[in-house]
């Protein structure tokens, strides 16, 4: 692992560090605390050791190590991160304070969206750059709010943290929209997200009721609809540009999915 690190550290039990991560194999090594890693470089390609899944990290993913546990991985281009560290007695004050289950555990978490976690975490970062004027109080407290966090995370019920979140959710169905005329697998889109195919079936379900298979085939139906409202481009070319594989295919969504075939569509126009 190549990393440069821009800060120091607190003993208030909650660290901070902003990092630079050269291209290269990256090994977690367990360790005492919980780390908290946010993502702060544009998109950026990794390869898990651990599971052999492609991920797609934008700014603002975090990624939760609990306690002792390992992981690695590889980056594909450079990428600067803000890497926290925290004690687990934080965690356990935490939950005593909150009257949740300090047993609590703590899992892996990737690729999650918290705004809250981000602010926290610039906030400790900055402290410690400027010399943590503030004092170990400042850090404490910050700690422990990220604490309270990562209780939440622990205390979810089963499936209600395990989903896509917002922006891994838009960026699929944007890279669908740009691209309706290329051949569109459940592998492409998978690492467009940055998680597993399986995870993708599942959590696109939960979150747009609906498969992806059958929401790019409306996507397409729409878009050759409104390629056939426009102009008078040969069926076959709209059935092309729309990505189906050719006219009568198309022929056959449009009248499941419109109740009119796209000769139909185009005479109701006139």
């Amino acid at each position: 692992m190549r990393a440069r690190s821009s800060s120091a550290s607190t003993s208030a039990g909650a660290t901070a560090a902003a990092r630079r991560t050269e291209p290269d194999a990256v090994a977690l090594e367990p360790i005492g605390d919980h780390r908290i890693i946010i993502h702060l470089s544009r998109a950026t390609r990794s390869f898990c050791l651990e599971t052999g899944e492609q991920f797609l990290r934008q700014a603002g993913d975090i990624d939760v190590v609990p306690s002792g546990a390992i992981g690695g991985f590889v980056a594909e281009t450079p990428y600067q991160s803000l890497q926290i560290r925290l004690a687990p007695s934080m965690l356990d004050h935490a939950a005593s304070r909150s009257r949740q289950l300090a047993s609590a555990r703590l899992a892996h978490h990737h690729m999650l969206r918290n705004d809250r976690i981000v602010l926290l975490g610039q906030a400790l970062e900055s402290d410690v750059k400027a010399g943590s004027p503030s004092g170990p109080l400042f850090a404490e407290n910050v700690g422990m709010a990220l604490a309270v966090e990562l209780i939440n995370l622990a205390n979810d019920p089963p499936g209600e943290a395990i989903r896509l979140s917002n922006a891994q959710l838009q960026r699929v169905l944007a890279y669908i929209d740009a691209n309706l005329d290329q051949p569109l697998t459940i592998d492409i889109l998978s690492r467009e997200a940055g998680v597993s195919s399986s995870h993708l079936r599942t959590w696109f379900k939960a979150a747009m009721d609906i498969t992806i298979h059958r929401y790019i085939l409306r996507r397409r139906v729409e878009h050759a609809r409104q390629l056939l409202l426009q102009g008078d481009r040969k069926l076959s070319d709209v059935a092309l540009a729309a990505g189906f594989a050719h006219q009568s295919h198309l022929a056959k969504w449009m009248r499941r999915e419109l109740g009119r075939s796209p000769s139909e569509l185009r005479r109701s126009k006139d």
